[in-house]
């Protein structure tokens, strides 16, 4: 087993939970964390079921106070994170002119200062290793505008940019910062009936999660930076 330990943001379903599978199953040591706990534990029970090292730790990614002690705890069990893969994310399809400002806050305390928080949490002991690798699950609404999208895009842009100043402060240091981009993907985010209607173009969470693992698993001296992924159809 590859003693690499992976921590997983927003790993209860979806994108988080096929990335904690498909990375446990090349042989990396899984720290999955969510704001609900009955689901985690499932995700772990499967893969020490398979015979492989997992943890669960709940954490609400936009409280610094349960950011700084999940970290404390995966540091406590394993000694080490060297990946921090940054998930966990919210919307409401809503119009600007519809959306209220608690939806404003609730967006960005998940989307923009989660992956923040999260992001100063583990930099600290990768500087002083000289390695490590933050990737980010963004949306192509960082950079493509959309319908009913306002907020979750400044929130998925803002990530973008303060991801791409960091992967230039740290890459003196070994660190890589790499952000993926995908188009619509078939997961709890979109209503039934959007789902139902696009099921056949939208891309799989297994497919962002096998993309995730090729991007972590380049050569020492390879960074794939920024990648997009779109269905074959386009968006949506």
């Amino acid at each position: 087993m590859n003693n690499k330990v992976v921590w997983i943001t927003g790993a209860s379903t979806g994108i988080g939970k096929e990335i904690a599978k498909v990375f446990s199953k090349s042989g990396y040591v899984v720290v999955v964390s969510s704001r609900r706990k009955s689901r985690l534990v499932g995700i772990v029970s499967e893969i020490k079921f398979a015979g492989r090292e997992a943890s669960a730790f709940v954490c609400n990614v936009a409280s610094e106070r349960s950011v700084q002690l999940t970290l404390k705890r995966i540091i406590e069990k394993y000694g080490r994170i060297d990946a921090l893969i940054n998930n966990a994310g919210v919307t409401a399809f809503k119009s600007f002119l519809e959306t209220k400002v608690y939806d404003f806050d609730y967006i960005m305390n998940i989307n923009l200062r989660g992956a923040f928080l999260c992001m100063k949490a583990v930099l600290p002991k990768m500087v002083k290793a000289r390695r490590g690798h933050i990737i980010n699950i963004l949306s192509v609404a960082a950079n493509t505008v959309f319908d009913n999208s306002s907020v979750y895009s400044a929130s998925k842009a803002g990530l973008l940019l303060l991801s791409q100043s960091l992967r230039k402060e740290v890459r003196k240091l070994n660190i890589k910062v790499s952000n993926i981009l995908p188009g619509a993907v078939e997961t709890g985010m979109w209503d039934a009936r959007t789902r139902q209607k696009y099921k056949n173009r939208m891309i799989s969470p297994a497919d962002i999660a096998e993309i995730t693992l090729q991007v972590f698993n380049q050569p020492k001296k390879v960074l794939i930076e920024d990648v997009v992924v779109r269905p074959v159809k386009g968006d949506i």
